[in-house]
């Protein structure tokens, strides 16, 4: 018995356009918001727990908070990129990080993008103006880094389809081969026409 083949569809999604990309970015700046306050909240009372003294933040230094907030958007993004390739607001509207050339996002490409993605806020967010305009939607820290950002859902629905594909393929049987002695001999008239 052998099986059929099947033809196995492409596995390389869509760029992803603007307002998917845009929605994502605010569902990151939530989350990674909410995660700030949470650590920071559970930071405090560890310090009022072990300081044995309440620790006032409402005098914090802006700078300090400033650089906390920036480290913490720089781990958040470049771990999400470099171990998913793709953050959580990415996730959920079904993109993902790519290299140009559609090969999975490595964790050099990850950082630069990290390292780049603030470029494109200067000045007043022309760097994005390439995710509207062009071709391939790309930010200004997307061409500096060599990635850019695909529709990751039509991938999972490829991958399901050929796992379907190959549960449900039906098995083809191969007829065996007559043996020589059971063949009939064919009449050259009454066969032929």
């Amino acid at each position: 018995m052998r099986r059929e083949r099947v033809p196995q569809p492409s596995l390389v999604g869509h760029y992803a356009g603007p307002i998917s990309r845009l929605a994502a970015f605010a569902v990151d700046v939530a989350v990674s918001a909410l995660l700030l306050a949470g650590i920071l909240r559970v930071v405090v009372a560890l310090g009022d727990l072990v300081l044995s003294a309440d620790v006032d933040t409402a005098d914090a230094n802006p700078v300090v908070g400033s650089a906390i907030l920036v480290v913490w958007l720089f781990l958040y993004y470049v771990l999400s990129w470099s171990l998913a390739g793709k953050t959580v607001g990415m996730a959920l509207l079904g993109l993902r990080v790519v290299r140009r050339d559609g090969a999975a996002l490595d964790k050099w490409h990850a950082f630069l993008r990290t390292i780049a993605f603030p470029l494109s806020f200067i000045p007043f967010g022309l760097g994005f103006a390439g995710i509207v305009v062009g071709r391939e939607h790309r930010a200004l820290h997307d061409v500096i880094a060599g990635t850019t950002v695909v529709y990751d859902w039509d991938a999972r629905a490829a991958r399901l389809r050929i796992l379907a594909a190959g549960a449900t393929a039906k098995l083809v049987q191969v007829e065996p081969a007559e043996p020589a002695a059971e063949r009939r001999p064919r009449s050259s008239s009454s066969d032929a026409r």
